[in-house]
């Protein structure tokens, strides 16, 4: 895979830099798909300072990354007020003064939109790279971009063409997820206060997804949970964030058997403990699904609207549980752009998961 090196800057492998921001805000799927950028880069320069710029509801994701020197909160849902309130557009202006007293050298800007190439600009940094193809005219604030030769690799590896442009691409990607054992603790005493001792065998649900159309139907999960549970395969627990509690509960209220919910209680590092935890994770298309790579978790990841080459679970096409109908992937965010009953969710029957869930408990 090559990148494009271009401007008058020159060829970047043999230089060396001692300061460098990686601007990836979001989304928590996202941020996992540039972890192995971040361990390349530590590798290629041991004695860097990098940063990494992120949305403030992801940074507890990053607070025990040892590569990284520091982590600058963005505060995206209030900087979006900028025009609006004259005290939001002084702490920004605020903001961009201290990015810039930061005296980075190198931005490698991941998120390609308007405001992330804005910022890798008002750094003041000599080498700024960003994707050609950066949406919102992003790509004018860079001084190198990356030209991706397939619009359909996978998000890892489009972001990893980095390595060949900075001199690391002798480095495999990986993930290297790191999981405190305090973060470890928590969750075998939130397990165990539910009444999950330590041999109980545990098949994590996280039924939460962004898009409608990622979405499978809520009484597909709780009779997946039903099969799984009444013939005492594991034992199932329902997570997700704050904003997934009521979606959760809708699921709890709809079984025959009592899952464990633990939806809402738990911060980002726990839930990937819980997914660590598990003996298989049952998602669709969403950041556990990245996590339970990243863990090295089994996985049964159901997929519809979007492309699982492109933004699938990495190197593991094969926990994708998927159909192959004409008009998938199609990238459609919600139901009401569908024009085909939402085949490629409601086409898969639940008769059809829970053997994908029990091979995987029964190989784990």
């Amino acid at each position: 895979m090559a990148a494009l090196h271009d401007r008058h800057n020159g060829d970047l492998r043999g230089r060396t830099f001692r300061r460098i921001l990686l601007l990836k805000p979001s989304s928590l799927g996202d941020v996992v798909h540039a972890l192995p950028v971040l361990h390349g880069l530590r590798k290629r320069f041991p004695e860097a300072a990098i940063d990494w710029l992120i949305a403030t509801p992801f940074a507890s994701f990053l607070e025990n990354e040892m590569d990284l020197t520091e982590v600058i909160l963005f505060d995206r849902h209030r900087y979006a007020r900028l025009a609006r309130s004259p005290r939001v557009s002084r702490d920004f202006l605020s903001f961009a003064r201290n990015l810039r007293a930061r005296r980075y050298d190198l931005t490698i800007d991941l998120q390609g939109l308007f405001r992330t190439g804005f910022l890798s600009r008002v750094t003041g940094a000599a080498v700024r790279i960003g994707f050609r193809a950066a949406r919102e005219g992003a790509w004018i604030f860079y001084s190198h971009h990356i030209r991706t030769p397939d619009p359909e690799m996978h998000a890892v590896d489009k972001n990893y063409l980095v390595a060949d442009m900075l001199g690391f691409a002798d480095t495999p990607p990986r993930f290297d997820l790191k999981i405190p054992e305090t973060t470890h603790d928590s969750i075998r005493q939130k397990l165990s206060d539910a009444g999950v001792r330590q041999s109980t065998r545990v098949a994590l649900v996280v039924p939460g997804a962004r898009w409608e159309t990622k979405r499978w139907p809520v009484e597909r999960f709780a009779e997946t949970i039903d099969h799984i549970q009444s013939d005492s395969t594991a034992t199932c627990i329902l997570a997700g964030g704050p904003d997934e509690v009521e979606l959760c509960a809708g699921i709890a209220s709809l079984c025959q058997t009592n899952p464990i919910d633990l939806s809402g209680t738990t911060t980002i590092p726990e839930l990937a403990a819980l997914i660590d935890r598990a003996d298989v994770v049952l998602c669709q298309d969403s950041a556990a699904a990245h996590l339970a790579v990243a863990c090295g978790s089994a996985l049964v990841c159901l997929t519809g609207p979007t492309n699982p080459r492109r933004t699938g679970p990495y190197g593991r096409l094969a926990d994708v549980q998927r159909m192959d109908i004409p008009c998938s992937p199609c990238y459609f965010r919600r139901l009401s752009q569908c024009g085909h009953n939402h085949r490629c969710m409601q086409d898969l029957t639940t008769s059809r998961i829970v053997m994908a869930l029990r091979k995987s408990l029964h190989s784990a």
